[in-house]
């Protein structure tokens, strides 16, 4: 598979988060990021319900009426569209409300995948998977997959797709998840294979970080890597990346997609798209893949 989707959470917003609804990136940087990915053959658009309060979805929507072109596309399930407090979940009666709702946002009569966006302790899983069934069946989704789901909960599961964190700096699923899927033959396609940005080079020991950075919006996942290890791994990924003459970003990437089945990249301006298509030509072998994992605590 080893396919780029591209990641279209922050359009709109950051992410799921309402206090971030209307901030992101801007509705004529957001169709400039899709006009150049679609135009260096990236035509697998992520997004999920809740990105922006809807906001993704529907710029996707009105990109796709546009410019006449369909990619193949994945949404989520699970957050509020709109902050309402109560409003989340799987619970397969608002399963169907929603993805009703995504189809006419994205103007489309079909999703190629439908994801849980995260675990609902309070629906059993084996509901939400049989509305997804029903909805497969009905022809309003292709396939359905998970995200945010560990092991226990996959095991009893046959998704089409899985989707969790997986960075250099995020190798929890190394364990126990990835091997599973490699296992049972479902794609594994991760979000966050730059960890925020902190595989870029954008955060540096003992420098403020950059403005409107996600240090500076949501630093709570990554707060953790304020560490000195982490940045004699970022150093010795530097020097590495260097040696070869790509960014930190570009091999980065490309060690994702040498371990998985391709990677979820989320860029916030077009420009950023040039350590994807670097990633996308960069060759590793096992042993390299070996080594440079070796970097990271």
């Amino acid at each position: 598979m080893r396919e780029v989707a591209l990641g279209c959470g922050n359009f709109g917003g950051v992410g799921s988060a309402p206090a971030f609804f209307g901030q992101g990136i801007e509705h004529d940087e957001a169709f400039a990021i899709m006009d150049r990915a679609w135009a260096a053959g990236i035509t697998w658009f992520d997004t999920g319900d809740a990105y922006g309060g809807g906001t993704s979805e529907r710029w996707i929507g009105e990109w796709i009426r546009e410019r006449g072109a369909r990619p193949k596309l994945t949404t989520k399930v699970f957050h509020s569209t709109t902050g309402t407090p109560g409003d989340t979940g799987l619970a397969p009666e608002r399963i169907r409300r929603q993805i009703h709702a995504s189809l006419e946002r994205l103007g489309v009569d079909r999703v190629d995948y439908y994801l849980a966006h995260e675990p609902d302790p309070d629906v059993p899983l084996e509901k939400t998977i049989a509305c997804f069934e029903s909805l497969r069946e009905e022809g309003l989704i292709a396939a359905w997959g998970l995200s945010n789901y560990e092991l226990r909960e996959l095991r009893e599961t046959s998704p089409a797709l899985v989707q969790n964190s997986f960075s250099l700096l995020e190798r929890a699923d190394e364990a126990d998840v990835l091997p599973h899927c490699r296992e049972r033959g479902i794609p594994y396609v991760p979000f966050g294979p730059l960890a925020g940005g902190w595989l870029t080079g954008k955060y540096r020991r003992g420098e403020p970080f950059p403005e409107g950075s996600r240090m500076t919006q949501r630093p709570g996942p990554y707060e953790r890597f304020v560490d000195d290890l982490v940045f004699e791994a970022l150093d010795a990924l530097a020097d590495e990346a260097a040696s070869r003459g790509v960014s930190m970003a570009g091999l980065a990437l490309a060690w994702v997609m040498h371990r998985c089945d391709g990677a979820v990249c989320g860029p916030n301006r077009a420009t950023h798209l040039d350590p994807v298509l670097e990633a996308m030509q960069l060759e590793l072998t096992n042993e390299d893949v070996v080594r440079i994992g070796g970097f990271f605590p």
